[in-house]
């Protein structure tokens, strides 16, 4: 599978790189409203899919996953994920 180029802008006029960090952020915000549920990656894509399960939807917010994991925002324990402290004590920030 080639690359994604984040300069290339997709169906919805945003660039590869906003769609991602939009995938995340609608991934977090669900994980953050579920908690303290712990679902494992399908239930919790599922979730955020309205259980439309195509392809692309799944894949997407997979990777979302995978990435919020790596940025040490989502935690994949035993096959569950939930937010770590640090997404938490973020949530818990008053931002006005």
């Amino acid at each position: 599978m080639a690359d994604r180029d984040s300069t290339d802008r997709g169906p919805t006029g945003r660039t590869n790189n906003e769609e991602d960090l939009r995938d995340q952020g609608v991934v977090l915000t669900q994980a953050l409203a579920l908690y303290p549920a712990r679902l494992s990656v399908a239930e919790l894509v599922t979730e955020v899919t309205a259980g439309a399960g195509d392809f692309e939807a799944t894949d997407r917010y997979q990777r979302a996953v995978d990435d919020l994991c790596r940025a040490g925002l989502l935690h994949l324990s035993d096959g569950l994920v939930s937010p770590t402290r640090a997404a938490l004590v973020f949530n818990s920030l008053d931002r006005d």
